[in-house]
């Protein structure tokens, strides 16, 4: 049951710093509370409708006839929306207050019963997969409804080769509360609950508002930031080590047993991209290390009038930068306008997100770091978190969420199973929101300093969203593979770490000692290896994107929204070729390594 959202909901505390009224999450369009009969009653449809799944339908799947298989598929699609809004409730509390116990305790006992009730539909995957082509060729040639389900199927049919007899995937699924899952948990709460003595500061700062010190105007506080966040990772780089280690040996076991060739091939698969394409990026962007990243903070040390940068100097203002605040209520007109100003759809549809409690901003004491948009189920819609401080890099950040966000709504019309898009296109409407949001600000620059501002700022996103992901993915790739010869020690993921991070910075930095524990906060590496690719992916292709945008080619917002509401109904190469864009070229990253390359020109000109 939906309730009426009379009022926004917003954090009582957050004018008092100047930011304006913070939106705060209503989660009662998932549920109306934690203990009310509706969640309760889900469950026990959850556990009824999964046991009447497996007894309707395991060992029959190769008898259905078309529109048999078709009632099984939505019987199951049903099954997903049950558990995803039950899991999305859960877990969207808990992200709130990781801290708080009565909230830990009710996700996990949500994720327990929610495992335990799916664990009797393992059977549907195997099962499908075991079905002879020119069966289900068939099948698909005889009901239309079904064909509509191909990408699922052949998304599923990719596990083919890799998946394991019924009973250890049984296993497995089972068991995946006290695996993987319990020591994600371990690292969030940890991570959660650390608190920085930051010289200089008052009180004890959690880790976001002592991030956030890295973009400090004075450099003195900025470097007390790192050194304080080298400190507590320092005192707690063991335990760090030690999930990083087990979660590694883990994969190696799981994919050894499913005869995955490599760390990285799981991703790939349920990315639905070739391991060439994503070799291509990774190498194109390697290659782009010195006429980017090493250029450019060369560039910025000038500027600052350094020989050298430090780590905390690397997201430091310019010194012509006029410190500045970003009270909400500009924020979210800044983004408005520019998604207007792209299409007036664009930003009706983001509307609800600021009037509906669709966002939760503010930075509170245990509510999980960073920034993200849960798409929840295709049948209520997304919620937004952000941690904003008022930095102008925050109102990026919400033009990022928030293009996730208005993907999300657009691509729920394909349902539940269809409507998840792979990493590979999932950065698309995030960083294309960043891009218009970037660009009306450069417009309305009203100096040239104002520009060179924004265009540095604008330059530093695309070296940490591009260079820094791709070494991210490195620092992923040669971890796992030394993991597969031994335990590592915190100074071996150390040393691994540097090792990237000297690499793709480049010569304008020394490294204070401490920072070669950096890693350890980094969760993509924790919940979902090899993600990162995605942002850099995202990036180039985004680049690409808008470039056909400004060239004037006809009837590109109707592509575009086409795009995003095909969720994950298609693959890259048909989503594409409207805009006359293929990833499989080698060509194609080169030329959005261009675009960052132009800004850098660009400000290098600024200079003469």
């Amino acid at each position: 049951m939906t309730l009426p959202l009379p009022h926004p909901v917003f954090d009582a505390n957050a004018s008092a710093k100047g930011l304006g009224d913070l939106p705060v999450w209503d989660l009662r369009d998932l549920y109306p509370s934690a203990d009310g009969p509706e969640f309760t009653a889900d469950m026990a449809k959850l556990e009824a409708a999964c046991a009447a799944f497996a007894a309707e339908y395991e060992g029959r799947l190769a008898t259905l006839d078309a529109a048999a298989m078709l009632a099984c598929v939505h019987a199951y699609e049903d099954i997903d929306i049950t558990a995803g809004r039950l899991m999305s409730y859960a877990g969207l509390r808990y992200y709130q207050n990781t801290m708080d116990s009565e909230r830990a305790k009710f996700m996990a006992d949500a994720q327990d019963r929610v495992t335990t009730a799916t664990t009797p539909l393992v059977f549907f995957g195997l099962e499908f997969n075991r079905l002879e082509e020119s069966h289900l060729a068939g099948l698909l040639a005889d009901n239309a409804d079904l064909a509509r389900y191909k990408p699922v199927f052949d998304r599923m049919r990719a596990m083919k080769p890799h998946q394991l007899s019924d009973e250890l995937e049984k296993f497995l699924h089972d068991q995946s509360t006290v695996g993987a899952a319990a020591w994600n948990r371990l690292f969030d709460e940890t991570m959660a609950g650390l608190t920085f003595r930051v010289e200089g500061e008052e009180e004890e700062l959690n880790l976001e508002s002592t991030l956030n010190l890295l973009t400090d105007p004075d450099r003195a506080r900025r470097e007390a930031a790192a050194r304080a966040l080298a400190q507590v990772f320092d005192r707690n780089i063991k335990l760090f080590a030690r999930i990083t280690n087990t979660l590694a040996k883990e994969k190696e076991i799981e994919d050894r047993w499913r005869k995955m060739p490599t760390p990285q091939t799981a991703r790939h698969l349920s990315n639905h991209v070739e391991p060439e394409v994503v070799q291509a990026l990774r190498d194109a962007v390697v290659a782009a290390y010195p006429r980017l990243s090493h250029r450019y903070y060369r560039l910025k040390a000038r500027w600052m009038g350094l020989d050298k940068l430090q780590i905390w100097d690397r997201n430091a203002p310019l010194p012509i930068e006029q410190p500045k605040t970003v009270a909400w209520p500009e924020a979210e007109a800044t983004v408005m306008e520019a998604y207007a100003a792209f299409a007036p759809e664009m930003a009706e549809i983001a509307r609800p997100f600021f009037t509906s409690g669709w966002i939760d901003a503010g930075v509170k004491p245990g509510k999980a770091p960073g920034a993200f948009a849960h798409p929840t189920v295709t049948t209520v819609h997304p919620y937004v978190m952000l941690n904003y401080l008022g930095k102008p890099r925050d109102v990026m950040t919400l033009a990022h969420e928030l293009g996730h966000g208005v993907h999300q709504v657009l691509a729920a019309g394909q349902g539940e199973l269809l409507s998840s898009t792979p990493l590979t296109l999932a950065e698309t409407a995030s960083v294309f929101g960043e891009m218009l949001t970037f660009r009306k600000l450069l417009d309305a620059a009203k100096t040239p300093a104002e520009r060179k501002t924004l265009l540095a700022g604008k330059v530093e996103d695309m070296i940490n969203t591009v260079v820094r992901q791709i070494a991210f993915y490195d620092f992923e790739c040669r971890l796992h593979a030394a993991r597969a010869d031994g335990e590592l020690t915190p100074d071996d993921i150390n040393a691994i770490w540097m090792s990237v991070q000297a690499e793709s910075l480049g010569d304008a930095f020394d490294y204070m000692d401490g920072y070669e524990t950096f890693w350890a906060y980094v969760p993509h590496f924790i919940h979902s290896p090899f993600y990162v690719y995605a942002y850099a992916f995202g990036d180039g292709l985004v680049n690409a994107l808008y470039a056909a945008y400004e060239s004037g080619l006809p009837g590109f917002q109707e592509k575009y929204f086409d795009m995003l509401r095909a969720g994950g109904s298609k693959h890259h190469r048909e989503l594409l070729a409207p805009f006359g864009l293929d990833l499989s070229d080698p060509a194609f990253w080169d030329g959005g390594l261009r675009m960052i390359a132009g800004f850098i020109d660009e400000l290098e000109a600024m200079e003469a």
